[in-house]
């Protein structure tokens, strides 16, 4: 019988968010391969955060990817004395005839609950996924180039960069900002093909936490502040132990000649910065969004369909939304009986434009208003400016 063939799924690209959507197909008695280009898992950048309402849907996706997230997360504030706001400070003004008022104005602050806003090192956090998965759910070295829709009657064909292929009833891909599949998908030439320097770059370093104490307080050295200023904002945060900088070409005087003329409390954060920094360029998908995610049994997801600048602290979260609702109607597909191997097509394709449509307004809200909320802690936002009380 049709409905009891294996119905296999495979997603290209073995970041965080493509093991996630594994897992949970997986769970839920979906065949996954993980189709990775490189010769091992590795992730691609530092920190990530969660929200509570991302650690929710990791929980209904698979409750393993929750005790992942556990075992390697810092959550905001001081374990001995919980803080659960995170903080915005006014970084440039300051009372200079008060010796000990160093502090910025306490401009508002986000109540997040308990455990609510929990960040790790990506790599770190991989590292705890792929314990879980089966080692026969992954190739290694496979580039994806093209795929081959056969038509309705055949399974779809995966064509790889050494010449090899694969077959699936559907695709997923996860792999990343700089997606193959998404070219595939919207064209070579189209700029939405792309993601976009977004005009910001940002500095990262780690600061020792016997340095940072003394300077910062035992509250906010373990506790998430933004330090908002004109043109320029600062976020410290306290990180894993044990995560190691990204090596870049970029000095710590860079820094503090950027925020020469803030208040002291920034000045001394970019002081106790290490010699050598990492500098990136970010980039996102606000300016040419993708039309679509799909294409007839292929999707995009996370990153590779709609990467965002970080303001929101919440780009991976959405990247989990999108794997709770591709595991939903995959395994809502399995449970359905198909008549023929075209019918069983014609579902996938379906799902995939449920997906794509009910995935696409919110994920696009999510991209423009990081943008807009880097201008907000940036003093440039015209409908606020340095109005706090808007």
């Amino acid at each position: 019988m049709l409905a009891q063939m294996v119905f296999e799924v495979a997603i290209v690209g073995g970041g965080i968010i493509g093991v996630v959507v594994a897992m949970g197909l997986a769970k839920r008695g979906v065949t996954a391969v993980i189709y990775e280009q490189s010769r091992s898992f590795r992730e691609i950048g530092a920190g990530v955060a969660f929200t509570a309402n991302a650690m929710k849907r990791m929980d209904l996706i698979d409750p393993k990817i929750v005790d992942a997230v556990n075992l390697v997360a810092k959550p905001n504030g001081d374990p001995d004395n919980s803080n659960d706001y995170v903080q915005w400070l006014d970084g440039v003004h300051y009372d200079a005839e008060s010796p000990a008022a160093t502090e910025g104005k306490l401009l508002f602050k986000l109540y997040t609950g308990y455990k609510g806003f929990q960040g790790c090192h990506r790599a770190h956090l991989l590292d705890e996924l792929i314990k879980v998965i089966e080692p026969g759910m992954v190739r290694f070295g496979k580039r994806v180039e093209m795929y081959n829709n056969r038509g309705a009657g055949e399974r779809l064909q995966l064509n790889f960069q050494d010449g090899s292929t694969a077959e699936a009833d559907a695709s997923i891909a996860c792999d990343g900002i700089k997606s193959r599949v998404r070219h595939i998908i919207l064209g070579e030439s189209n700029p939405a093909s792309y993601p976009h320097f977004n005009r910001k770059v940002a500095y990262r370093g780690l600061i020792p936490m016997e340095k940072a104490e003394p300077v910062l307080g035992r509250c906010k050295d373990r506790n998430q502040h933004m330090h908002t200023g004109p043109a320029a904002h600062l976020l410290h945060f306290c990180d894993v132990d044990g995560a190691k900088p990204m090596t870049a070409p970029a000095t710590r005087e860079e820094v503090v000649d950027a925020f020469a003329s803030w208040g002291p409390t920034v000045r001394s954060i970019t002081e106790m910065l290490p010699d050598k920094l990492e500098k990136w360029a970010i980039f996102d998908t606000y300016d040419y969004p993708a039309s679509t995610y799909v294409a007839g049994r292929v999707c995009l997801a996370s990153d590779a369909a709609h990467a965002s600048a970080s303001h929101h602290g919440a780009g991976a979260g959405i990247g989990v939304e999108d794997a709770l609702a591709l595991c939903t109607l995959l395994e809502k597909l399995l449970k359905t009986p198909w008549g023929s191997t075209a019918a069983r097509a014609k579902a996938v394709e379906e799902a995939f434009i449920i997906y794509n449509d009910v995935r696409r307004e919110r994920i696009q809200w999510l991209v423009n208003s990081s943008r807009n909320v880097c201008d907000i802690y940036e003093w440039i936002y015209p409908e606020t400016g340095t109005d706090w009380g808007k």
